[in-house]
């Protein structure tokens, strides 16, 4: 990099889509590009878009030749049918010296390790980097630099900087997630198409109402954020130790990229030449006319709330701020004898590792005490305790705990952690943990981060679905972390589960019924019901109208707000493997389990019944739906 501030060092670093792209804007004052090959990568859904190898080796040669960096995303995740071709690719990479990788899947950070491959790494934004412990974790795993999570704010990464000197990159401009990096599932379940594996179909930017307490609001696009901006706020940026300022927008063109460029590196130039003196807003007028759609500062000085929600361009269900329909609201497929008929003939043959290891347990999250005592009663194998509690219940506190342990008899009790653990819930949980030893059988876990905090607790370990597991490598590398089972990606297709399950070595988990948070975000939508007037009244169809839903011509989505005041958009239906359940016990399912937080005690009573008389005999038993019907989810799909 050659921008310095002081000792700090500074790196403008662009979005290329292309080569002709990447031609024009590495004579740009950037110091470094970062684009995507072939395949592998998060940006999978433009056709001409992405470099060839040939095209990859020569922007090296280049780049390098002008004295900057090149960077290429392998940011998605791997199924098992890509893990060779995966490999090499990445001998290709490092023969082509490319500067650094940035990566999502352990799986990648694993091959490159077992390969002796002189690559360094960065930490994809999709690895949703959160805190301080997660990045102790990635430094000793040889991870050189990470992308910080979207809602991380500018203090937390100066402290994050000061405690460990980790380089830190940052989005400083461009289309931005409503949703925490790689929490989001929507599109895997109504489309099979993953936004983990680049092929997102955008249901953020779909037009939906609100409704809540039987009123409808005018929200109308409530999901779709307006572009990160923060041109004005070099001053800050430079000062909480981030040292790479990242653009986002390989799906760009040259002259809007090359417009972002030239802006910002005269900003970021005037502002070490002249600290003292610097006009935050020179030239801002000229971006602000040429916005995709409306700026925000989003998450860097904190929550922005409604502020941050965009009502020009994007904010007419448009993709690329082109005009063209990307997607249109759709409905969850229904569940079919069919398909249930396929994925049987599907799953024939495979015999996982864990096929013979003993009969599959039977496992409930659960949201409240009430549930929680009816689920031992009924004698679960395994009861997890939610650490993202939906309101109005309250956390479980170290009494609740205690007191189901000393009723739990034969069930395994595991106390769940919040999905996105800030410093604050770490020194929490640190401190709950820590002291005199809890009576439970584990912790289920939600982050590498809370890992590494507390594996020498004396605690077992399983992981949850947010550890986004979606192939063999991946487990493993959680197994060597001291996971003792882990639960797979719920983004899973048909296929790729049968593969999954046919070389993991690692006990794997699947969710099995209920409706499982498909998006999770720090943005609160119960703020719209908060500030705006009502259009309408109508009841919930499904849910109680103290549940706020997006409603569509497509159906509803229930949208819960936890203890954290994080939003979980779930399925309007409920998934329902039950037909399945032999099936997937034979081919290495270790656990199934019930996502039972939304359901009333009686409901999530039949369903456990259901569901051991199952295990317990061939036939499933018929089971029928609390909320809009039944679904796959993912498994639809091959």
């Amino acid at each position: 990099m050659s921008r310095w501030f002081g000792e700090k060092e500074i790196e403008l670093l662009a979005p290329v889509g292309t080569f002709e792209i990447f031609k024009e804007v590495i004579q740009a004052p950037c110091d470094a590009v970062y684009f995507g090959g072939p395949a592998f990568n998060m940006r999978l859904m433009r056709k001409g878009y992405n470099f060839s190898l040939e095209e990859i080796a020569e922007a090296v040669r280049m780049a390098h030749g002008l004295g900057k960096k090149v960077y290429v995303t392998v940011n998605n995740l791997l199924n098992e049918t890509e893990v060779e071709g995966a490999k090499e690719y990445l001998r290709f990479l490092e023969q082509a010296e490319v500067d650094a990788l940035i990566v999502q899947d352990f799986a990648v950070l694993s091959l490159v390790q077992e390969m002796g491959l002189n690559l360094p790494l960065h930490a994809s934004v999709m690895m949703n980097v959160q805190n301080l412990e997660m990045v102790k974790a990635l430094q000793e795993l040889g991870v050189e630099r990470c992308v910080t999570s979207r809602e991380m704010d500018l203090q937390t990464a100066r402290y994050i900087h000061s405690q460990t000197g980790m380089e830190l990159e940052y989005f400083i401009h461009g289309d931005m997630c409503v949703a925490h990096g790689a929490s989001c599932s929507y599109s895997s379940m109504v489309f099979g198409m993953s936004s983990s594996r680049g092929k997102c179909m955008k249901p953020c930017r779909w037009d939906y109402r609100i409704k809540k307490d039987g009123c409808v609001y005018p929200a109308e696009f409530p999901l779709a954020v307006k572009d990160m901006y923060m041109y004005e706020n070099i001053p800050e940026l430079i000062e909480s130790g981030v040292c790479s300022f990242k653009i986002e927008g390989r799906m760009r063109d040259a002259s809007f990229v090359l417009m972002l460029v030239n802006s910002y590196a005269d900003a970021i130039d005037r502002y070490i030449a002249d600290p003292v003196g610097f006009d935050r807003s020179k030239d801002a007028k000229h971006l602000y006319e040429n916005r995709k759609r409306d700026f925000s500062t989003a998450y860097a000085f904190g929550k922005p709330g409604l502020s941050n929600i965009n009502r020009r361009y994007e904010g007419t269900g448009k993709f690329y701020s082109t005009g063209r329909v990307f997607s249109t609201p759709t409905p969850e497929r229904e569940l079919s004898d069919q398909r249930i008929d396929e994925i049987r003939t599907q799953l024939l043959g495979v015999k996982g590792a864990k096929s013979a290891a003993g009969a599959a347990c039977l496992a409930v999250r659960v949201n409240n005490m009430d549930q929680a005592r009816m689920a031992i009663e009924e004698g679960v194998d395994e009861l997890y305790l939610s650490g993202d509690v939906f309101l109005p219940d309250l956390p479980f506190t170290r009494e609740d705990i205690q007191s189901l342990c000393a009723i739990k008899g034969g069930t395994k009790m595991y106390l769940g952690l919040p999905r996105m653990m800030t410093e604050l819930h770490m020194e929490q949980y640190r401190q709950l943990l820590s002291r005199e030893k809890l009576a439970i059988d584990g912790l289920l876990v939600t982050n590498l981060g809370a890992i590494h905090a507390f594996k020498d607790l004396g605690y077992p370990m399983i992981g949850d679905t947010s550890l986004n597991v979606y192939n063999h490598l991946a487990a493993k590398f959680y197994g060597n972390q001291g996971l003792q089972r882990i639960a797979l990606s719920s983004e899973l297709t048909a296929e790729h589960l049968g593969e999954a399950l046919t070389y993991s070595e690692l006990p794997l988990e699947m969710i099995v019924h209920g409706s499982p948070t498909v998006m999770y975000m720090e943005h609160d939508l119960y703020e719209n019901t908060e500030v705006l007037e009502p259009i309408g009244e109508e009841d919930n169809r499904y849910v109680d109208n103290s549940v706020l839903v997006l409603m569509t011509d497509k159906g509803e989505n229930p949208v819960y707000r936890d203890r954290n005041g994080r939003n979980h958009l779930l399925l309007s239906k409920e998934l329902n493997y039950l037909p399945l359940l032999r099936e997937l016990a034979e081919a290495g399912v270790s656990c199934f389990r019930i996502e039972g937080a939304t359901y009333k005690v009686s409901d999530l009573q039949t369903i456990i019944r259901a569901y051991q008389q199952a295990l317990k005999e061939e036939a499933a038993p018929h089971l029928e739906p609390v909320y809009a019907g039944y679904t796959l989810g993912a498994l639809q799909f091959n």
